[in-house]
């Protein structure tokens, strides 16, 4: 039973310390990131798709050592974004192609390391809603976003915006 206990304890102690050193070395991103004003988003479209945090996320699945968080620390690696362009008007296939575009600059520190504009365009097929499609856009950009930050360049076009 005690030496149950200590291998328990030791379990926790390692996974702890390795949570912490995979945050610390991680670069992080806030888990929720803004729409400019002049994005174009209608209100429908800022209020139920959630672009917002379906970036975020979509980039720490693609990349795993990517760490959502509520706030990032400002001096550590860190990765500022903004959405730019959100084209989607409602109606499903019915209204055409839809698009967004996000910018984004890898900050370690006080220092920039990359900045890029990634742009994704889809038709999102015949049965998917407004919604439905820009977020696929959102998953596309997210791994665009994640395959950049191997290898960060400053004024990189991803995805569609080359």
């Amino acid at each position: 039973m005690i030496g149950s206990r200590r291998r328990r304890f030791w379990v926790a102690a390692l996974a702890a310390l390795l949570v912490a050193s995979a945050s610390h070395s991680a670069t992080q991103v806030a888990s929720s990131i803004p729409i400019s004003p002049t994005a174009g988003a209608s209100g429908a479209v800022e209020s139920e798709c959630q672009l917002q945090t379906r970036v975020p996320v979509a980039i720490s699945q693609a990349a795993p050592d990517v760490l959502v968080v509520d706030q990032p620390s400002k001096s550590g690696r860190w990765l500022e974004l903004e959405i730019t362009e959100v084209h989607g008007p409602g109606g499903g296939p019915f209204s055409g192609p839809k698009w967004m575009a996000v910018s984004g600059k890898l900050h370690d520190g006080g220092k920039a390391l990359g900045t890029f504009r990634a742009k994704r365009v889809s038709t999102g097929g015949f049965v998917r809603g407004t919604c439905a499609t820009l977020g696929r856009c959102a998953q596309v950009i997210g791994r665009d976003i994640a395959a950049w930050l191997k290898a960060p360049t400053m004024d990189a076009e991803l995805g569609d915006a080359r």
